[in-house]
């Protein structure tokens, strides 16, 4: 037989424990917290709410955008001034080649003078023999072959008679008067010829010269 009193203590018990054992709210795992404890176990989320509204994460491409924008700004500063540097070697360069390339023909020419100068005075041997009809067969076919050579070689003759003077390719030996059929000072007679070896005047044309009436 139940007594009341003990009836009242029990069903008292039970409420105690079932007051104990209730989940929270909202828990998924009942039983796992209990009252009084709620707060205390949940992690503080507010600030990676608010990180998440401010833009969300950053990607790496505007990290090293940030990174290298400096390092970007040098190194294109870097580039212009080796160009700058390439360029400026290039056209000294060019230079050089340009010297070097005129130097070669002014030796080569020089050479050339050197040889041909002493040739100058075979070839007004020729030429008076020439004038004076002393040149037979074979010694001709000689003369012929010489001037061939030296004309290959650059060698060109200049000054014939009726040529207006020019005191940069004549010598003037003598005046010997004047002549109406000229308007200029002309080359009369001339005595030697002249030779240069392209526009470098080896020897001048020694001539006489007449003046207009």
């Amino acid at each position: 037989m139940t007594h009341p009193g003990s009836f009242g203590d029990d069903a008292a018990e039970m409420a105690n424990e079932s007051e104990v054992e209730a989940p929270v709210a909202g828990d998924s795992a009942p039983g796992r917290h209990r009252a009084g404890h709620a707060d205390h176990d949940q992690p503080d989320t507010s600030g990676v709410d608010n990180w998440m509204e401010e833009g969300g994460p950053l990607e790496p491409s505007d990290v090293t955008e940030v990174e290298t924008g400096e390092e970007g700004a040098a190194g294109d500063a870097r580039v212009a001034e080796l160009t700058t540097d390439l360029q400026r070697i290039q056209a000294e360069f060019l230079n050089y080649k340009r010297r070097v390339e005129r130097d070669r023909g002014k030796v080569a020419e020089d050479a050339t003078y050197r040889v041909l100068v002493p040739i100058i005075d075979v070839l007004d041997t020729v030429d008076r023999a020439r004038e004076h009809g002393d040149l037979d067969d074979g010694f001709a076919a000689v003369a012929d072959q010489l001037e061939r050579v030296v004309t290959g070689l650059g060698l060109t003759k200049f000054g014939t008679p009726g040529e207006p003077f020019d005191p940069n390719l004549h010598e003037a030996l003598s005046h010997i008067g004047e002549d109406p059929e000229v308007e200029v000072t002309t080359c009369k007679v001339v005595a030697k010829a002249g030779y240069r070896i392209g526009e470098r005047v080896v020897r001048a044309a020694q001539v006489l010269v007449v003046d207009p009436a």
